[in-house]
């Protein structure tokens, strides 16, 4: 399947060490002829840390995109009632955002943009970056994992010796997950060996 004219909305939190894989995944997308909407959250939009400066971020994605970030709860509110993207895509959903989600809080850009979408029983994907996905946040992927429309990209321990709880989606593999995703089918394996 293409994701040719497929609009996703890509949302971004704050594992801000997988940007420099993440927003070449937004360009590929581009590339396939997607309409991509960014959205990112609230942290991410003033932490600046060793990883770039947010506005560079910022800056970078509304280039390759051509489309300003949504930025506020207010701004995302409509995705959903007005039927604004075809699937969503959280990259990289942190284990804040994962939890947040899992417990239906929706306290920040991102979800509510989530949120929104899914009252439109359409397509969520979780890249996931979290460094206790092994740990307190193994329960919320498990909710998640067996919630009507979520879908995770494939993910694996990234550094099982010095964090033995960290899991990361494999970010390359976003592309196949959507086109998994988008025909209501969860790509395997899910859990891979990095």
């Amino acid at each position: 399947m293409s994701i040719k004219g497929i609009r996703i909305g890509v949302a971004l939190c704050g594992s801000y060490c997988t940007y420099s894989v993440v927003i070449p995944e937004i360009q590929k997308m581009v590339d396939a002829g997607a309409i991509v909407i960014p959205i990112i959250s609230t942290a991410s939009q003033t932490t600046d840390s060793r990883f770039g400066k947010a506005q560079d971020h910022i800056d970078r994605i509304e280039k390759i995109t051509g489309q300003k970030i949504i930025r506020t709860i207010v701004d995302a509110e409509p995705l959903g009632p007005k039927n604004m993207v075809d699937i969503i895509v959280a990259a990289p959903c942190t284990g804040n955002t994962l939890a947040k989600l899992a417990h239906a809080i929706t306290d920040t850009p991102v979800l509510m943009a989530i949120k929104g979408h899914l009252r439109n029983e359409k397509p969520v994907v979780l890249a996931l970056a979290t460094n206790d996905a092994l740990g307190l946040n193994m329960k919320n992927i498990g909710v998640l994992m067996s919630t009507k429309n979520i879908y995770f990209v494939p993910l694996g321990q990234d550094n099982y010796k010095t964090k033995p709880n960290s899991m990361v989606a494999k970010m390359d593999m976003i592309i196949p997950t959507i086109e998994e995703a988008i025909n209501g089918k969860q790509i395997q394996p899910v859990i891979i060996t990095y």
